[in-house]
């Protein structure tokens, strides 16, 4: 993939910059992230007969070359890792959610594991206020990149791209990651409006000032950018935390996940056409997956899998003592969720008792069950 620089900034084929401080609209990725790995999920199930004209869209990130041997051994045994980020660049078309000041963080993360025979996956979030001690990089200009202690997780693509972000989950986890999408926010909200929008249902009325999102009790059928305000949410809903904003986040994955699924009953073509365009634009993968053969080949096997067939969890975590707006790893629970993908097994539900994610109001605010009946566009 061509990379082009300017004043010391970053573009990665045009796709945006790397952003140096977080503000409140960079949340709007995680509709991205959450929303790519249903995406690839789900990819094979009926988008495939016209990608064959949107190679151009496709510019790759070459996470082997640049990582070299120092990774995980690389287990075949018909599962698949893959690591989903959302970064917050402001560049461009998404300057309307914030200033461009040059550098970006990954906003959400998720490591997706396909188990063998990919009839089930497990979806683990790593939260981006997670401290954790970041592995020595190379950055894209091939300048080293010195690790640190109780840094926070995004931090990993702000000093050194994706390569470093896929370098931190690899040393986290212990499992090599098979595959990178990163996914660009505003991008996939021309998508979620090409599918005609996500179909979700609140409890309780959503006002948050924060993500300029009002919604009373009911279903509704969000566009790009409600869907955006919605995984934005967090101060309104729950205790107000990031924990229980992945938990909105997940609810909104598992009804796209449907709603993608049904994207083959459309019959018009150029509305087909149209979709795939949106997107294979919001998303830049490894360079094993930059061509339309290489996409097709992949999502070939996922196109059955279904939201009920998705684990979601977060990665086992406790509010940190020194700093409660922070989180640090449950590292013996955690290493029981990573060892579990390791050798393909479901995750224990014990690893996952202690830790302060999954858990708390915001899971009952939002649900994402879909009705029986196809999704027609509106």
């Amino acid at each position: 993939m061509t990379e082009q620089r300017s004043g010391g900034g970053r573009i990665r084929g045009g796709r945006g910059t790397r952003r140096k401080q977080p503000t409140p609209a960079r949340r709007a990725a995680t509709v991205a992230a959450w929303s790519a790995a249903g995406l690839l999920l789900v990819g094979g199930s009926g988008l495939g007969y016209v990608y064959v004209k949107l190679n151009g869209n496709l510019q790759g990130v070459d996470i082997n070359q640049r990582l070299g041997t120092d990774r995980p051994k690389n287990i075949d045994n018909g599962s698949m890792d893959i690591l989903v980020l959302g970064s917050d660049s402001r560049s461009g078309a998404n300057s309307g959610y914030g200033t461009d000041d040059g550098v970006a963080r990954s906003d959400t993360a998720m490591v997706v594991h396909v188990y063998q025979g990919h009839k089930k996956a497990s979806v683990v979030s790593i939260p981006r206020d997670t401290l954790i001690e970041r592995p020595g990089c190379t950055d894209d200009n091939g300048k080293a990149v010195a690790g640190g202690r109780r840094v926070m997780f995004n931090t990993a693509y702000e000093v050194g791209g994706p390569a470093c972000a896929v370098k931190t989950v690899e040393k986290m986890s212990g499992i090599r990651m098979d595959h990178y999408i990163e996914v660009d926010f505003t991008g996939f909200k021309k998508l979620i409006d090409e599918l005609g929008g996500v179909e979700i249902t609140t409890t309780q009325s959503i006002e948050d000032s924060k993500s300029h999102l009002t919604l009373e009790p009911g279903t509704h059928r969000l566009d790009g950018e409600q869907s955006l305000g919605l995984v934005r949410t967090r101060k309104s809903v729950g205790d107000g935390s990031d924990l229980g904003r992945i938990q909105l986040q997940q609810a909104f994955m598992k009804a796209f996940i449907e709603q993608v699924k049904d994207v083959g009953v459309f019959s018009d073509p150029k509305k087909m056409v149209d979709l795939a365009d949106a997107a294979t634009k919001a998303i830049t993968p490894d360079s094993e997956l930059d061509s339309v053969g290489e996409l097709m080949g992949f999502a070939e096997g996922l196109g059955g899998l279904g939201a009920d067939d998705v684990h979601m969890v977060t990665m086992p975590v406790r509010y940190d003592p020194l700093d409660p707006n922070r989180v640090v790893p449950l590292k013996g629970d955690a290493r029981k969720v990573w060892s579990a993908l390791k050798q393909d097994r479901p995750i224990p539900a014990a690893a996952l008792e202690k830790s302060a994610g999954d858990k708390g109001e915001a899971a009952d605010v939002v649900r994402g069950e879909q009705p029986a009946k196809a999704v027609k566009r509106p």
